[in-house]
């Protein structure tokens, strides 16, 4: 089984030292550093994730893989909404919202299509996978 967090690891080191030239496409899919507060720590804690645009938002989705528990970037996002985000050598900050509803029902299919690990993903797990929408602030 794969160390994920060791792989993210190496993933966010050389997607830093880079600038996004090397990491910021992993298996076809755009990818982006989230750093959110820690809701214990209080400290940074940054995550590479897959992402998708829409208009000026930017779209993650909180799959964890199929497991049954949200990942912690997610409970850290619960926690605090506000987060940074770099794409390539760009850094942006975001306030994240959980889709619901309409938007929810619109974007899903929309993601599934993108990358169809995500309906792997759902099947495996009975809870429901969030999907997280960062919007930039001024």
């Amino acid at each position: 089984m794969a160390n994920w967090g060791f792989i993210g690891t190496i993933h966010r080191g050389i997607y830093r030292a880079t600038g996004g030239r090397v990491g910021a496409r992993l298996a076809g899919l755009d990818m982006l550093l989230l750093t959110t507060t820690g809701r214990k720590s209080g400290e940074p804690r940054t995550q590479p994730l897959a992402c998708f645009a829409e208009g000026e938002n930017w779209i993650v989705v909180a799959s964890n893989n199929g497991q049954d528990k949200h990942p912690a970037w997610f409970l850290n996002l619960e926690a605090k909404p506000e987060a940074q985000i770099q794409i390539g050598r760009a850094d942006r900050a975001v306030q994240a919202h959980v889709a619901e509803g309409e938007e929810r029902e619109r974007l899903w299919p929309w993601l599934k299509e993108r990358n169809p690990a995500y309906a792997g993903y759902e099947r495996k797990t009975e809870r429901r996978i969030p999907v997280v929408v960062l919007r930039p602030v001024a």
